[in-house]
């Protein structure tokens, strides 16, 4: 700044490069189909290849994997994705941001990863107990470790979990509580709260997800002939009559990226 000027520093620049070509980057691209029509997502798929070939980043196929949610009755044939010549292999569930999401939107996969990690951090829990510390502490504890595992984007998932995930989810809540001898909330509670922030909160990306009717009373929801897609994510609040049912189709492509 002005005749202020600072030392010069030599970098090393084999250093720089072996630590740049480590580096990895996860990315998604999801597309919303209707009525066949996939020009637009295809054409996402390619513009991310020419960006990644003009700044230099490789993308690594055989870690790619594509994730295709289809509630349609008649089985139809999807055309497989390719990049650069190489098919990208097609799964039926994949894990996204901590959550594990299958292609039927189907939870019990994610809850039993859920509740094996829970229960690995209450033998923590137990540990605290055995030392003597003060249910205080051991409230604290299990807020900040088992509580914000069992509800991780438990807005997400917690919606359409059956019965049976739901009963293993809150037995671990039981033998926690039981541990620290000390009233836990229970997880229906706190998924239902947390919906009710995001509905008052205007800044929360899915805020606009919950429009109302205009008696202001009820939520508009898509009409649907099962009660699935109203399970799903967020609690039904209300439905808008429609003619037909609405048809959703997602494909949804999970790419690494090497720099």
């Amino acid at each position: 700044m002005g005749n202020i000027t600072s030392s010069s520093l030599t970098l090393n620049t084999e250093l720089l490069r072996a630590v740049c070509s480590a580096l990895t980057y996860d990315t998604t691209i999801v597309g919303l189909i209707s009525d066949d029509n996939e020009e637009a997502y295809r054409e996402q798929r390619s513009l991310l290849t020419l960006w990644c070939q003009e700044n230099n980043f490789s993308l690594n196929v055989n870690k790619t994997k594509e994730l295709i949610v289809d509630f349609r009755k008649q089985e139809r044939v999807h055309t497989p994705i390719t990049i650069n010549g190489a098919m990208v292999e097609r799964v039926s569930s994949f894990k996204f941001l901590g959550v594990h999401i299958s292609e039927k939107l189907i939870w019990t996969e994610h809850t039993t990863q859920v509740v094996k990690k829970a229960q690995q951090c209450l033998s923590h829990l137990r540990w605290l107990k055995k030392f003597g510390m003060n249910p205080r502490i051991l409230r604290t504890f299990y807020t900040c470790t088992v509580e914000s595992v069992l509800t991780g984007s438990i807005t997400t998932w917690y919606g359409n979990c059956t019965a049976t995930d739901r009963k293993a989810l809150q037995r671990v809540v039981r033998i926690a509580q039981h541990i620290t001898r000390v009233q836990l909330p229970n997880l229906l509670d706190l998924y239902t709260s947390r919906c009710l922030r995001i509905q008052k909160d205007s800044t929360h990306p899915s805020h606009c997800l919950f429009l109302q009717l205009l008696s202001e009373r009820r939520y508009r929801s898509i009409k649907s002939r099962t009660s699935q897609f109203q399970d799903s994510f967020f609690p039904p609040q209300g439905h808008q009559a429609a003619e037909q049912p609405v048809v959703l189709v997602y494909r949804s492509i999970g790419l690494s990226l090497h720099l």
